[in-house]
């Protein structure tokens, strides 16, 4: 049976109308699952689990026998998922490392007449790939940054539908980077997942081209970044983006003001050790009495210092300022992108 390597998958269009077909548990789909690939499981989570116990506590044969009574009853059911998932018969077949739970299925496939392909190496192989696409440049990075509220995402989105490459960081990482960011967003993919998707977004971008990212720090709530694309990301050029604060107050209290109070005041508790006690009575105070702007203002006096503080570590390469009176984000997008 044919393997192919994962740089191979990914780049060869050979296999553009193949069916990336993931054997793995539906826990370990749920973890992290490379991009455009459908969960076909071998086994339940307590099935893997099962088998794997047998396989450390008794011997491989055990654990192979039992992988057989499992998988027996289940044969007819791979077949036909795996024709409604791939209706041209044409799938590509991974594991964890390409082992004995792809090699089952991918023999199952192909005697039920569909063209098989492994991919060597499994998820395994091809996240060890995925970290070494995202670390080389590729791409040329450009970075847009700005204190908290300055409306940097509303730009870069407006500079996406100007034509500009953009990738949405904290879209997808759910999350919009502050002790405030995950209010209002889905639940956060793993790291892992994250790497994946983020994998995915550049590899839609041709390599050589200029690809517009917002100034992130290593952490977006709970996703991390890799050491590797973090230092591409804070080695890029950067634009700063400037806005009156009392447009920043006003952007703060449109974007968060309507979330309930509770998840609000956690969020200034999360700061507390930094804000000081007095300040973060005052913010839970101004919430209380519905005085939004107030309480906004008071967490802008951590929020910038820590923006000074991390502009200072950082040592960027700033090739343009954009200061706006707060027009429209397309008005401030066509100022950025020509500003470079």
């Amino acid at each position: 049976m044919q393997a192919i390597t994962p740089e191979d998958f990914f780049t060869d269009p050979t296999w553009r109308s193949h069916v990336l077909l993931d054997v793995r548990s539906p826990g370990e789909f749920a973890i992290g699952k490379l991009p455009t690939a459908q969960s076909l499981p071998l086994f339940s989570d307590e099935e893997r689990a099962k088998v794997g116990t047998l396989y450390k506590q008794e011997s491989p044969d055990a654990a192979l026998l039992e992988g057989l009574d499992i998988a027996g009853g289940k044969m007819r059911k791979l077949v036909e998922l795996a024709r409604e998932l791939a209706p041209n018969n044409r799938v590509v077949v991974h594991c964890w490392r390409g082992g004995q739970r792809s090699g089952s299925v991918a023999w199952l496939l192909e005697r039920a007449g569909m063209e098989v392909v492994k991919l060597a190496g499994g998820y395994k192989a091809a996240r060890h790939y995925i970290r070494y696409y995202l670390a080389e440049d590729r791409h040329q990075l450009r970075v847009l940054s700005g204190p908290t509220g300055s409306g940097k995402t509303p730009v870069l989105l407006a500079m996406r539908q100007l034509g500009a490459n953009v990738i949405d960081l904290e879209g997808l990482a759910n999350h919009k980077g502050s002790a405030f960011g995950a209010i209002g967003e889905l639940p956060q993919p793993s790291s892992e997942e994250f790497e994946n998707q983020l994998f995915a977004a550049f590899r839609a971008i041709p390599e050589g081209s200029a690809v517009w990212l917002e100034d992130e720090s290593r952490l977006i709530g709970r996703v991390c970044l890799s050491d590797k694309f973090y230092n591409r990301l804070t080695a890029a050029p950067v634009v700063v983006l400037g806005q009156p604060l009392d447009w920043r107050v006003d952007r703060l209290v449109e974007l968060y003001g309507a979330y309930p109070k509770e998840d609000l005041g956690q969020s200034f508790e999360r700061i507390r050790k930094r804000l000081g006690g007095q300040h973060l009575k005052a913010a839970l105070e101004a919430l209380e009495a519905n005085d939004y702007a107030a309480a906004a203002r008071i967490a802008l006096v951590y929020y910038d210092k820590a923006y000074q503080h991390y502009g200072e570590r950082r040592k960027a390469t700033i090739i343009a300022q954009v200061f706006a009176d707060a027009p429209a984000p397309d008005g401030i997008a066509r100022q950025v992108l020509e500003s470079c």
